[in-house]
């Protein structure tokens, strides 16, 4: 047992002072006790205590795209020019290479209070015709960039069977994608059988449009009753909802409710284009919902309705996605400030009387959703979580003179975005940089994937 012992700690939805966390032999919370002095062994932490957060949806290898497509020669851009654009990274990237990104944004992602991440992981196989040692190489790379830096992991190999609706098989700057259900689910059984610390694993389905009915079905049949995540891409385009009603008579969200299989262990990726019946079919369903505001922004996707997914209680998560913003801080900020410029009203997310505090009931959101997205049945805080934590800088800008209960909501709303002098992982603390070859591997892989002539244009 290891004893830590914090003036102030983020316990049970508040501010608690003088808060002993016991460690266990395995890196989790053996306990957490508020209002407790000093014992003479406890280890006395500098500052303010929270629970990481879980980045539960992220495209590792997209790091390498990020500043890379933000100019418009001509005509319009939107999602699906960038998505084309994006595919000259994804039709080349290496194993080795994606091990290299990948450890740089696991970096980045720690630094921005992160301490789980979900890699919605759909670079299944080689990209120019050679043979992998092993079908799981890409994924084996992912892993071994999680663990370089320390972040921990929650595999999710995707089933991608087409282009679109109706369509036969995918297009051919898509052929690495190729996955169907039996695959995904023998990547999931490899990856949890391989034991690997911190690492864990899930299933995915690309979308409506990347997998048909009968994947979806399948997959379904070989999951079972195992308690682990199943995410998919949902509603993310207002053209997505066009083509799935062109094709099957219901929206995306309509369908996969109306399919009966949707259940707490699933999470909708963006969901931005929901209708009150829809939302309230998910609500029903226990599934839950999982937003990238910074990547929704980026991406021109549209906003989601905050307001009614948090009215019906339908837990919610944020994620990094394209990997153009990489910390939290900065997914809550511009998921309440989205909605005041939409709605132009200010602390939206706010419920009077039960929280009044926006960044407060988003974090706690996304701690009880991350939790869930990644395949935990506790995070944050309490006996039985893995012992990850951010113990905040008081002298940091932003938080320097504030009083402890607004502590917070100037975290989210007032601070530069990673105001912790620590992260802590299964009762560690990591470095505060990562090893330099992480960084030098990082430059490296970039020079390799955009020498002149392999422009992302």
């Amino acid at each position: 047992m290891r004893r830590l012992h914090a003036p102030l700690a983020w316990v049970g939805g508040r501010w608690q002072r003088d808060v002993l966390l016991t460690v266990d032999a395995t890196g989790h919370w053996a306990g957490v006790s508020p209002g407790q002095p000093a014992p003479a062994d406890a280890e006395a932490l500098a500052g303010p205590v929270l629970p990481g957060l879980v980045d539960a949806h992220s495209h590792a290898f997209q790091r390498a795209f990020v500043g890379l497509a933000e100019t418009r020669a001509a005509g319009q851009d939107d999602f699906w020019s960038w998505r084309d654009r994006m595919y000259a990274l994804a039709l080349r990237i290496s194993p080795q290479q994606l091990r290299a990104v990948a450890g740089q944004l696991y970096a980045e992602l720690l630094r921005g209070g992160y301490t789980q991440v979900c890699e919605f992981h759909y670079l299944h196989h080689p990209a120019r015709g050679e043979r992998f040692g092993d079908e799981l190489d890409m994924a084996w790379a992912l892993a071994g960039a999680a663990q370089d830096v320390g972040l921990g992991l929650t595999l999710l190999p995707v089933v991608y069977t087409r282009s679109g609706f109706g369509a036969a098989g995918l297009r051919p700057d898509q052929h690495r994608f190729a996955a169907d259900a039996d695959w995904a689910w023998r990547a999931c059984q490899r990856i949890r059988a391989a034991g690997l610390p911190r690492v864990t694993a899930g299933v995915a389905l690309h979308s409506l449009r990347g997998a048909s009915p009968d994947d979806i079905a399948r997959l379904h049949r070989l999951v079972g009753d195992t308690d682990l995540p199943v995410h998919i891409h949902v509603a993310e385009q207002t053209a997505e909802v066009a083509d799935c009603l062109a094709a099957t008579g219901q929206r995306p969200l309509q369908w996969l409710a109306a399919s009966g299989r949707l259940d707490p262990r699933w999470q909708l990726v963006h969901a931005t284009h929901a209708q009150h019946d829809e939302i309230e079919a998910v609500a029903r369903s226990g599934a839950g919902l999982v937003l990238c505001p910074g990547t929704e922004a980026n991406l021109g996707d549209g906003l989601a309705d905050l307001p009614g997914w948090l009215r019906h209680g339908v837990p919610l998560a944020v994620g990094s996605d394209s990997q153009v913003t990489r910390g939290w801080v900065e997914e809550l900020r511009w998921l309440e400030y989205g909605q005041r410029l939409a709605l132009r009203q200010r602390n939206v997310a706010a419920a009077p009387g039960v929280q009044p505090s926006s960044a407060a009931r988003l974090f706690d959101a996304a701690v009880r959703g991350g939790a869930r997205a990644a395949g935990f049945a506790a995070w944050g805080l309490v006996p039985g979580a893995r012992a990850d934590a951010l113990v905040l800088d008081r002298q940091a800008d932003g938080l320097r003179g504030l009083p402890d209960e607004a502590l917070l909501d100037a975290v989210v709303f007032g601070s530069h975005g990673a105001p912790w002098q620590s992260v802590w992982v299964a009762g560690r603390a990591l470095p505060r940089r990562a090893p330099q070859r992480v960084g030098e591997a990082f430059e490296q892989a970039m020079r390799e994937l955009w020498t002149p002539g392999l422009s992302p244009g």
